[in-house]
């Protein structure tokens, strides 16, 4: 049976569907667009610093010029970080990561970065002395930065060894900061109660050594999960790099933002901390 062209009521009829779907489907791309580019705009107000900075707006200097320099810090969120903390001090923490450091020339050389202390990582576990702690700690020194020593602390090993291991290779002299204790990985062989009972092990020798109560370091997500009930009278510095977290927490001591930073003196990218007061009350917190 031949088929009968539809009536000129049924054409309309779905010609205005037609019309309506791919109206609908402009109006839906459309938002889209709208909803990236104004996404866009929020995050360079939100950074608003970090690009000016980037764009050498804040050196004075013509922005050739800028790129034939090294980057201090390469990071756009570390300038716009720096940019919201200048009533607070800035610091690194080092290991035999970072190789040789010329610490004459991180003093001198990084004028836009001023230091005001080092964090340098001294042992690991029961038995490990990080081969480049002697050096970084003289360095630290005689560079003028206040400086502080860590533990890196390894789960299944014995926690009163890794106490001996810290006090046996760490001298702290007046004017160091407090010991760290860096914990950030569950154990393999033991159950987090057995962690926990270890690192209070730890923290209460070495505290009744040095007279000095230490700082707990680990990540975020780590400290919220396993250890925040039991270690909540500790000090912390929290490591957190996430791009939406642009300033630092009350409850927070130390902030360590970012391990991507380039600075004169280290070859590789280093650790950057913020710590939560004035110099003067850095000061105050040193040995």
């Amino acid at each position: 049976m031949k088929r009968q062209p539809p009536k000129p009521a049924a054409r309309r009829a779905r010609s205005k569907k037609n019309n309506k779907s791919i109206t609908q489907g402009k109006i839906l791309k459309y938002s889209l667009l709208l909803l990236l580019l104004a996404f866009m705009i929020a995050m360079v107000y939100q950074y608003r610093h970090g690009v000016l900075y980037w764009l050498g707006f804040k050196t004075n200097k013509r922005i050739e010029a800028l790129y034939k320099e090294e980057r201090k810090i390469a990071d756009l969120r570390t300038y716009e970080i720096i940019a919201r903390h200048k009533d607070k001090v800035f610091g690194i923490d080092v290991s035999h990561y970072q190789g040789k450091i010329d610490w004459e020339a991180v003093k001198n050389d990084n004028i836009d970065f001023p230091l005001g202390f080092v964090f340098v990582r001294a042992t690991a576990g029961r038995d490990g002395l990080d081969s480049e702690f002697k050096n970084n700690w003289k360095g630290a020194k005689v560079s003028g930065y206040l400086r502080g020593a860590y533990h890196y602390y390894r789960p299944d090993e014995n926690s009163l060894k890794q106490a001996d291991n810290f006090i046996k290779n760490v001298k702290l002299k007046k004017g160091d900061l407090p010991p760290v204790l860096d914990i950030e990985k569950i154990p393999n062989r033991q159950n987090l109660d057995s962690l926990k009972m270890g690192l209070k092990r730890w923290l209460t020798k070495v505290e009744k050594y040095y007279g000095v109560k230490p700082v707990v370091y680990s990540g975020e997500s780590f400290y919220t999960d396993f250890l925040k009930k039991e270690f909540e009278g500790y000090d912390l510095w929290i490591a957190n790099y996430s791009f939406f977290e642009d300033r630092i927490r009350k409850e927070w001591l130390f902030w360590q933002f970012t391990d991507k930073a380039i600075l004169e003196g280290i070859d590789t990218s280093v650790d950057v901390d913020i710590y939560n007061g004035s110099f003067e009350e850095l000061k105050m917190l040193a040995k």
